[in-house]
């Protein structure tokens, strides 16, 4: 009976199917790979270029152009501007908190007041694209809303918590004028998971017209 030839590590080489599978299994992961990396590339680019879409459509808007749908196929529009000073970023939000909302800014929760009428106004994004910075925000921070009706509700931020999605504690009916800033957390994670990150913020000064 022929042995076979011993690999120059000394160990006896692989049988040709069981070779060929793991070539098949490593070729698999570096394309599962290469799409996860393209993903991640993809969605921040794709959510910037229609920050730029709906900058123009919300320009459109407080000129007095009523509800401007920022590209024709568009289920939504943009209802404020949500501006964090410090950081020195803005970004356009939409109307409504659906998927398809959100893959392009920030929306708008359904059944939550406007920023700056009475009550707990809620906004939501993505962790990896609009609302990657909530984690730089600290108490005292200072955010503007602009809404498409041109006036400006500024906020103070009091501070931040991490809740299950399904147990925020949130009232959109609550006493005073508050505002809630909402993304997955924790903010580096790969995965969707039940938990977000709140971060809350108190009227500063009566809405500007």
């Amino acid at each position: 009976m022929t042995r076979p030839v011993a690999a120059p590590s000394g160990r006896p080489p692989l049988p040709r199917a069981r070779g060929r599978g793991l070539a098949v299994a490593a070729a698999l992961l570096c394309v599962a790979g290469l799409v996860l990396l393209g993903q991640g590339v993809w969605i921040p680019a794709k959510a910037a270029l229609a920050q730029g879409l709906l900058e123009r459509a919300f320009a459109r808007t407080l000129a007095g152009e009523g509800a401007v749908r920022p590209w024709p196929w568009a289920d939504t529009v943009p209802v404020a501007r949500i501006v964090f000073p410090r950081l020195g970023e803005a970004y356009v939000a939409l109307a409504g908190s659906s998927g398809q909302a959100l893959a392009f800014g920030p929306g708008h929760v359904e059944g939550t007041p406007e920023a700056g009428e009475p009550g707990t106004a809620v906004y939501a994004a993505h962790r990896d694209t609009q609302f990657r910075s909530l984690g730089r925000l600290v108490p005292g921070d200072a955010i503007a809303v602009v809404r498409r009706d041109g006036r400006t509700a500024r906020f103070r931020v009091t501070g931040r918590r991490i809740v299950r999605w399904d147990a925020s504690g949130l009232d959109p009916h609550a006493p005073g004028r508050r505002l809630v800033l909402a993304t997955c957390w924790p903010l580096d994670g790969l995965v969707q998971g039940p938990d977000r990150l709140l971060v809350e913020a108190e009227e500063d000064a009566p809405t500007e017209p």
